[in-house]
């Protein structure tokens, strides 16, 4: 449930260098509309399956991690040549550079939207803390009961089976259990402290809804679709205490 965050030069090796050198021309990674080359693409037998399939997967670390900042054309141009052999029509001083230019672009851009997140959150749980049924607890940490529950109380050190759903406060889902279908088992004092200090409240067959500020949750650290010192909500199921 807590990842450390990546360093940029981390960034630049695993999801550039690696990504591209596994990629394939077929895969563009983005929701644009398939190009005509791609539509093109032979696909009738298990090795076009296969590569096509292998181009599609690995492009989705390039775009988890630039999204639209890559320029499509220009990407498969560098797929095309590497594949064929041909030299790198970018000198490598060029590309460090390029590259390291693209990261830092990004990050000021996450560390602004993280500036922000702070303002948005801090009203979101004033706001809420006011509404009937909210608890705020001294850690700042909130919940309500959607489902009461009586009998046993997890401890810190104890492992917990749970159902869930995450949530930013726009609503979008980042997380889900029932999405997956199967509930989710993992020592309480391994995730994040909001979760360590709500669950240890709750009793086997409550089901609580957390509203829980950045600093009990990821900080300023981004986590895949979760922004920096974004304010997280969750649906949570106590099911069982392993």
């Amino acid at each position: 449930m807590t990842f450390a965050r990546p360093s940029a030069q981390n960034l630049l090796t695993k999801s550039i260098y690696i990504s591209l050198a596994l990629a394939l021309v077929s895969a563009t990674g983005c929701s644009a509309p398939v190009s005509e080359a791609a539509e093109q693409a032979e696909l009738s037998n298990d090795m076009q399956r296969a590569s096509y399939s292998i181009g599609y997967s690995m492009s989705a670390n390039v775009r988890r991690e630039f999204g639209e900042d890559i320029d499509i054309e220009a990407f498969r141009a560098g797929i095309g040549d590497q594949l064929a052999g041909s030299d790198s029509r970018v000198s490598e001083a060029e590309a460090n550079a390029a590259l390291q230019a693209l990261v830092a672009a990004k990050q000021s851009a996450a560390q602004a939207k993280a500036t922000e997140n702070i303002n948005v959150g801090q009203k979101f749980l004033a706001d809420n803390g006011a509404k009937e049924g909210v608890v705020t607890l001294p850690s700042g940490l909130q919940y309500m009961v959607l489902t009461a529950a009586e009998g046993p109380k997890p401890a810190a050190t104890d492992k917990v089976t749970t159902h869930y759903k995450g949530t930013l406060i726009d609503g979008t889902v980042f997380d889900s259990s029932y999405d997956r279908g199967q509930p989710a088992t993992f020592p309480l004092n391994g995730v994040i402290s909001g979760w360590t200090e709500a669950l240890q409240l709750m009793s086997v067959g409550a089901k609580w809804r957390l509203f829980i500020p950045p600093e009990l949750a990821y900080g300023e650290r981004a986590q895949g679709p979760i922004p920096g010192n974004s304010t997280l909500i969750f649906d949570v199921e106590l099911l069982e205490i392993n």
